[in-house]
């Protein structure tokens, strides 16, 4: 019997933050949010933000896709419900930043920015935490470049999150 597919959408979860700090609890519940959602969380998982946000969603019966740098599979353990060993190293970077109807930003080192830019020369919306610290505090005013390839929506808690997804329409209204 034939069945019809939907595509659920999906949004990376990029970043780093350290745990205790205030950033990564909202990694976490971005993690719980968008699961509750229905929508797939992309995420390396290799940072404690985006593991805790991978960690979470899956708590919450959500779907987590890990795209991870080597060729090999990770441990059993690993927070995802699949995995895609991509043997890719940091090119890698290119895949996370395309694998999101839009890109959650939190904090973030050197890997994260290379994938923020790929993500926006890729039309991809940004989603930075703002008031945390982090590299996501500045993106808000200081964009990659000056083309306004998309939206750049921060969020300063879970409902503020919660709203933008909505403006991206990648969750329903209430």
């Amino acid at each position: 019997m034939p069945t019809s597919s939907i595509r659920k959408p999906q949004v990376c979860v990029l970043g780093s933050a350290e745990p205790g700090s205030a950033a990564y609890e909202l990694a976490g519940q971005a993690g719980a949010l968008l699961a509750h959602h229905g929508i797939t969380v992309v995420s390396g998982c290799g940072s404690p933000a985006t593991r805790v946000a991978a960690e979470r969603a899956i708590a919450a019966g959500g779907l987590v896709l890990s795209i991870v740098p080597p060729d090999e599979m990770p441990p059993p353990d690993w927070p995802a419900t699949v995995v895609v060993p991509c043997g890719m190293g940091d090119a890698r970077n290119l895949l996370m930043a395309l694998a999101g109807d839009a890109c959650l930003v939190i904090g973030g080192r050197a890997g994260t920015i290379s994938e923020v830019c790929l993500a926006w020369l890729h039309k991809r919306p940004l989603l930075p935490l703002v008031g945390c610290g982090g590299w996501s505090e500045s993106l808000p005013s200081n964009p990659p470049d000056e083309r306004n390839n998309s939206p750049i929506l921060p969020w300063a808690s879970i409902s503020e999150l919660e709203s933008q997804l909505r403006q991206l329409q990648l969750i329903r209204s209430a």
